[in-house]
């Protein structure tokens, strides 16, 4: 997800003296489906083409061994390079600008070739586009409307009573209709403070409640390219912070790009990593020692910061006195199914958010299309929520059907529920397990 904004520079930059084909080649079987793939272009608003590699046929012509790679490919067609692993804009840039330099001299550009026939997917006014998040309040809900790039503040029930940000996917801080965010995700709450993770910036932000000033926290704009040893908010790179938890004047920032877990300090300003040494994996242990895979839902409850660890499949418990890391359930990076149960032979697929009530905790196991209700201390995790079908009903516990969910908020009568890829925020009736939409199209 971190080579989009890349290739989308290099795309803008010299536009079609350069073709960008996308190879998709799925990790989860989630992933091989057309109508998924689909969404999942429209959502990370990739505009060059994209092939379903579904039985990795291209990737074993290839060669490939790891996501992503880059194949260099020269007007003549011959492969000329090739890059396991991402690529800062910064080392991009002069790499592309050399080859057409040379292709230029060498005189094989074609001018005149012929553009590629896009599929043109036209997409529907929404009043809700890929929602990523949500949090309940006592008295409202705040909306990552992450395509649309925005927070949006809901009453109870349903209605639209405040937006910020301009929709424009920018780095902006000030008034809520002058502000911009891009793609935000996860939010936390302090008074009249909310705190937004905004994702593709890179940064923290907050939103004055009361006046509707956003400004930013952290971040300095620019792109991790490591996992880094913290500092001073502001001059701080991040990367891709996904979700956030706060406590005690710490903010717990889910930092999926560097595979590490960081906390804030909202009274110094400092940041510094918190658990995970920023290798991609599952490894239990110290903190600063364990390794966790693009975490992007966290939840604290009774001492203890879990985690949705999406990318092994994965929950995870950060006990946070002392300081020490262990495993709910999952794996490995290809680990992963869907499977009930207890200890290891539960399998779950990508989890993307993590909620706790009443000492249970409530997971989106967004490739899986359900709500699962994980007990921490018998490592015990049931469906709750789903048929495991892709689909949008309202209805029931295994009745009810989603399509990705990313976000889970418990509230005081029901389960919140941002179902991402139908464009909508559900609830779920605590007693009954009755789904029903709340904000959507």
């Amino acid at each position: 997800m971190h080579t989009f904004p890349q290739l989308r520079k290099i795309e803008r930059k010299y536009g079609d003296r350069v073709i960008v084909v996308g190879v998709h080649s799925p990790k989860f079987p989630a992933e091989r489906d057309t109508a998924n793939l689909r969404e999942a272009v429209l959502r990370y608003r990739i505009e060059h083409p994209v092939v379903n590699d579904r039985d990795f046929a291209v990737w074993n012509q290839f060669g490939g061994r790891a996501w992503p790679t880059l194949m260099f490919v020269d007007p003549q067609g011959r492969v000329i390079g090739k890059h396991e692993g991402e690529l800062p804009f910064e080392q991009f840039d002069p790499l592309v600008g050399g080859m057409l330099k040379e292709f230029e001299q060498r005189g094989i550009l074609d001018p005149n070739a012929a553009a590629i026939e896009l599929e043109q997917i036209q997409e529907p006014a929404r009043r809700l586009k890929f929602p990523g998040k949500v949090l309940a309040t006592d008295d409202a809900l705040y909306i990552a409307d992450t395509n649309h790039h925005r927070i949006l503040k809901a009453g109870l029930d349903g209605s639209i009573l405040m937006s910020y940000g301009s929709g424009a996917p920018e780095l902006l801080d000030g008034p809520a209709g002058e502000a911009a965010f891009q793609q935000p995700q996860g939010m936390a709450k302090s008074g009249t403070t909310l705190y937004v993770a905004d994702t593709e910036n890179h940064a923290i932000r907050s939103i004055d409640l009361e006046s509707g000033v956003v400004a930013t926290l952290a971040g300095s704009g620019a792109q991790a390219v490591g996992a880094g040893t913290g500092g001073p908010g502001r001059s701080t790179a991040l990367s891709s912070p996904w979700d956030l938890a706060l406590a005690g004047g710490l903010l717990y920032i889910a930092m999926a790009g560097t595979h590490q877990i960081w906390s804030l300090d909202l009274k110094t300003g400092h940041l510094a990593p918190f658990a995970g040494t920023g290798r991609e994996g599952l490894l239990d242990g110290p903190a600063a020692d364990a390794w966790f895979a693009q975490p992007s839902g966290l939840a604290l409850a009774d001492g203890h910061l879990y985690v949705a660890d999406s990318e092994v499949s994965a929950v995870r418990d950060i006990e946070l006195r002392p300081r020490v890391v262990t495993t709910i359930a999952g794996e490995d990076l290809f680990v992963f199914g869907d499977q009930d149960g207890a200890g290891d032979a539960v399998r779950l697929q990508h989890p993307l958010g993590i909620t706790a009530r009443d000492g249970v905790l409530f997971l989106a196991d967004a490739y899986n299309n359900k709500i699962k209700r994980v007990e921490p201390q018998r490592r015990a995790v049931t469906t709750w929520l789903g048929s495991g079908a892709a689909g949008r009903t309202d209805g029931p516990g295994s009745a009810a059907a989603f399509r990705e969910p990313g976000g889970v908020c418990a509230g005081t009568t029901g389960l919140y529920i941002a179902d991402t890829n139908n464009h909508r925020i559900a609830v779920a009736d605590w007693a009954s397990g009755m789904v029903r939409t709340l904000i959507g199209d």
